[in-house]
C-alpha cells in the first residue's frame, strides 16, 4: 500500500513509522529542519512505547513529487486544512482514501469541497506525541489507536484494506460505520483537556490530583456532551467513563498539543476546539459556562506569542 503522511508530527510520525516498519510504502511530508533530519538520519520515534527508527525514510516537502497513493494520513494543524488540502490534490487517485486525524470535528467537511466527497473519510486518532528535535518524535503514553470510516457509514473494501494494514503494523485500528459519533466522542476529551491544561499552563499530573481543578475537566466534558447531543449525536450513557480513565492513567507529563503550543508561543487550535464548542452552543442554545470562560481566557493567545 502506498501511503503519504501529511504532517509528520505527534500523530503522523508514530503512525507512519509503524506502517513503514511493517513494509508499507510510506512517504513522509515535512518541512525545514525536520525534513532535513529525516532525510539524513531517518525518522526516530521515542517515548513510552519504546524506540524505533525508520531509516532510510522517504520524505519530501512536495506532495506532487509523490504521485497518487492508496492512503493519505492527513495530520496537519487545523489552521492548515484548506492550504494542505489543496497541496495534496496530486496524491488523489480513483480510490485514494484521505483520513483526517486532526483534533476537532469538522476537518473532513472542510476537505470535501477541495478533494471531493469520494476521497475523504472520517478519522480519529488516539496517539499523543510531539517533535522534540528535528527528526525525532516523542510519544506520550502507550495508546496507539485509530478509528476511521466512510462518512456515509458504508463498509468498503478500501476501508478493510486500511484496517488490515494498520493491524499488521501494530496499530489498534477500527473500521467504524458511525465515525461521526466517534469523532465527537474524542472531541469530548480534546475540547475539555486542551482548554483546562492550557489555561493552567500545566501537564496533567498536578491537575488531576487537585480537587479545585479536576471538577473543571468533568464540567467541560459534560458541556461538550450537551452540545454534541444538541447537534444530533447519540452518546452512550457512560461516554465519559473511558475519558476519565484516560486522564487518570496517562503519565504525569502528558499534555494536549494545544498546551504545548501555548507554552512554546505558537498559534493555537483554540477556534476549532473550545471555540467550536462555544459557537455551536450559541447556535443550539446550550449553556457552556466553563468552556466559554476558558475560551475567553485563552483567546488573547490564539495567534501565538513570542
Amino acid at each position: 500500500m502506498r501511503v503519504a503522511v501529511i504532517g509528520t508530527g505527534g500523530i503522523g510520525g508514530p503512525l507512519g513509522a509503524s506502517l513503514a516498519r511493517a513494509g508499507q510504502d510510506v512517504t513522509f511530508v515535512a518541512r525545514g529542519a525536520h525534513l532535513a533530519a529525516i532525510r539524513r538520519n531517518g525518522l526516530r520515534i521515542t517515548g513510552d512505547r519504546g524506540e524505533s527508527l525508520v531509516a532510510p525514510a522517504q520524505a519530501t516537502d512536495d506532495p506532487a513529487a509523490i504521485g497518487p497513493v492508496d492512503l493519505v494520513l492527513f495530520c496537519v494543524k487545523l489552521w492548515d486544512v484548506e492550504a494542505a488540502g489543496s497541496a495534496i490534490r496530486p496524491l488523489i487517485g480513483s480510490d485514494t482514501a484521505v483520513i483526517p486525524l486532526q483534533n476537532g470535528v469538522d476537518a473532513s467537511e472542510r476537505l470535501i469541497p477541495i478533494l471531493g466527497s469520494g476521497a475523504v473519510m472520517g478519522g480519529v486518532a488516539v496517539v499523543t506525541g510531539t517533535i522534540v528535535e528535528p527528526g525525532v518524535v516523542r510519544q506520550f503514553g502507550t495508546h496507539h489507536r485509530i478509528s476511521f470510516g466512510e462518512l456515509d457509514g458504508r463498509q468498503t473494501a478500501r476501508g478493510e484494506r486500511i484496517r488490515q494494514a494498520c493491524i499488521a503494523a501494530g496499530i489498534d485500528a477500527t473500521l467504524s460505520p458511525d465515525i461521526q459519533r466517534l469523532r465527537w466522542e474524542k472531541f469530548i476529551l480534546l475540547a475539555a483537556a486542551s482548554a483546562v491544561c492550557a489555561a493552567a499552563r500545566s501537564a496533567i499530573g498536578t491537575l488531576r490530583n487537585d480537587p479545585a481543578v479536576w471538577p473543571l475537566f468533568e464540567a467541560a466534558m459534560h458541556e461538550v456532551v450537551a452540545v454534541g447531543t444538541a447537534t444530533g449525536i447519540r452518546f452512550a450513557a457512560d461516554v465519559l467513563a473511558p475519558w476519565r480513565a484516560f486522564l487518570l492513567g496517562v503519565p504525569d507529563d502528558w499534555m494536549p498539543s494545544m498546551t504545548q503550543d501555548l507554552l512554546a508561543g505558537r498559534r493555537l487550535e483554540l477556534p476549532w476546539l473550545a471555540g467550536r464548542v462555544v459557537a455551536l452552543a450559541a447556535q443550539f442554545g446550550v449553556d457552556v459556562p466553563v468552556l466559554r470562560t476558558l475560551h475567553a481566557v485563552l483567546k488573547p493567545y490564539a495567534d501565538g506569542r513570542a
